[in-house]
């Protein structure tokens, strides 16, 4: 398993707003689990937006009305002359934005969850009071695809942990209650990409640090088909070039045979990066290499190694945050 705390560390990088002090009790506190972390980020979190003021959007209505109101559905209307109304559609302009149901949806998703202390199910009930106007939706027809602008900003942590949050809980519809998704292979490896890209973005601002797409070095035009090659961090420092595929899971490495072998798709695929890389940078001088980093496990056996293959070197290495 990898520890929680190290998702704590990669959450810090991936969101800058959490090294604010009214987060700093984080770094001290054990989780039981990954449950427990995103509850207390969002206790947090909420509470200084509910602070801040919660978003309020213009909402379309419908409605039969004694005076006339926004635009008149003339068809309908003249259903209900008898009653000497109208039905009239107007924007409202109220708190039950899409953002405001998606927090309230997954306040009430972890309430239902026994992976939650009652401690923090207890805040989150004084939390949710003040969703009371906003309306449910079903978490798992979301677009997480949501834009951000400068006046909701505030709301994009907020949203990641609630996406991280609903798609690592699991109705289990037998019992009526909510258990804990197995979300290490499914959930967490987009989190530890951005969480690298971000570190060395921070630490290494001397380096172009960003998640490039590599080049198919083909002998004619033909790349119909070809699936796109997307480096998860590419280093970038004068004519030296690092192509780092980060890799997070439950075990760094495959058994074959009751022997310990390194993921061989994922060599595969860093290996066919680099001599990409190799060819498109030719032209001048260059140095490409490529990194499978893995999250460290409590594996006994980690990976650390460095092969050099048709002229590149290729490492594989285990990356401890704590």
């Amino acid at each position: 398993m990898i520890p929680i705390k190290n998702i704590y560390y990669m959450l810090t990088y991936a969101f800058q707003v959490l090294h604010e002090k009214s987060y700093k009790k984080l770094e001290t506190e054990e989780f039981e689990n990954t449950t427990e972390l995103f509850a207390e980020i969002l206790i947090i979190s909420i509470s200084k937006q509910i602070k801040r003021g919660l978003e309020k959007d213009y909402i379309e209505k419908t409605e039969e009305l004694s005076a006339i109101c926004g635009k008149i559905d003339i068809t309908q209307s003249i259903r209900t002359l008898r009653n000497k109304k109208l039905i009239c559609e107007y924007d409202n302009f109220t708190i039950n934005s899409y953002k405001n149901q998606i927090i309230k949806s997954t306040i009430y998703l972890l309430l239902k969850t026994k992976d939650l202390s009652k401690k923090r199910k207890k805040k989150l009930k004084r939390i949710v009071l003040y969703f009371k106007d906003v309306n449910f939706i079903n978490l798992k027809t979301v677009n997480w695809n949501i834009q951000y602008y400068r006046n909701n900003q505030t709301y994009r942590m907020i949203i990641a942990i609630c996406y991280l949050t609903s798609k690592g809980l699991l109705q289990k519809q037998t019992e009526g209650k909510t258990k804990l998704m197995d979300i290490y292979e499914e959930r967490m490896p987009k989190l530890y990409e951005k969480f690298i890209l971000e570190y060395y973005k921070k630490e290494f601002p001397q380096l172009k640090s960003e998640a490039s797409q590599i080049k198919w070095q083909l002998d004619d035009e033909i790349d119909r088909m070809l699936p796109i090659m997307q480096s998860d961090i590419t280093l970038t420092n004068n004519y030296q070039t690092l192509i780092i595929d980060a890799k997070y899971y439950r075990h760094t490495m495959q058994e074959y045979y009751n022997t310990r072998k390194l993921h061989s798709g994922n060599l595969y695929q860093i290996f066919t990066y680099v001599k990409n890389k190799e060819i498109e940078e030719s032209y001048k001088p260059h140095e490409v290499s490529g990194m499978l980093l893995y999250a460290k496990t409590d594996e006994k056996e980690q990976p650390n190694y460095t092969y050099k293959m048709s002229g590149n070197k290729i490492s594989v290495r285990t990356l401890i945050l704590m």
